[in-house]
């Protein structure tokens, strides 16, 4: 990617959910998009493109989480900002937050862009039987690359989900933030 395609990039946030369940366990959450547009159907954060309304890309990741599954912003606790990924293809750079949060009883999603919440244990993917790896075309591309995913249900956590979610894993589980 050159220089004049980096500052052509659309700055994205997305928030990445974590509580603990009644027994303790540490969990993450996801969202399944809904099908159409160009992350249609991914398994993804809750999150998205940053309005020009919006102060800063934190308020961009705590709007989007409010508009897409109605958490709302007393249920949160920031606990760190991770790295800017950017996507292959799409041309967006996301800013990650990482959060504790006091999920609901009820996921309430906005259905024209959520299909379903999910929710993970952390340490499921420290297990080798849920990686896996596949070739595959990208839009607008010749050749097929290598890819890397998880495996969660029946569905592929791949791309900049896949980007965020592996150097955090083994922090997560070493403990390096309190949950």
């Amino acid at each position: 990617m050159n220089l004049e395609q980096k500052q052509k990039m659309i700055d994205s946030a997305v928030l990445i959910p974590l509580f603990r369940d009644p027994e303790g366990t540490l969990r993450i959450v996801f969202v399944e998009r809904s099908q159409g547009g160009i992350h249609g159907g991914q398994i993804a954060f809750p999150g998205g493109k940053r309005d020009h309304n919006d102060s800063s890309l934190l308020e961009t990741a705590l709007r989007e989480t409010k508009e897409e599954i109605g958490l709302e912003y007393s249920k949160i606790k920031i606990i760190d900002q991770l790295e800017p990924v950017e996507t292959l293809t799409t041309g967006f750079r996301i800013f990650p937050f990482l959060a504790k949060i006091e999920p609901p009883v009820e996921w309430k999603y906005c259905a024209k862009e959520i299909k379903n919440v999910i929710t993970a244990e952390v340490k499921m993917f420290v297990n080798s039987v849920y990686h896996g790896t596949e070739f595959i075309t990208l839009p607008g591309k010749d050749t097929s690359i290598e890819i890397s995913f998880y495996r969660l249900e029946n569905y592929k956590i791949w791309g900049a989900t896949y980007r965020i979610l592996k150097p955090l894993i083994p922090q997560l589980i070493s403990g390096k933030w309190s949950f």
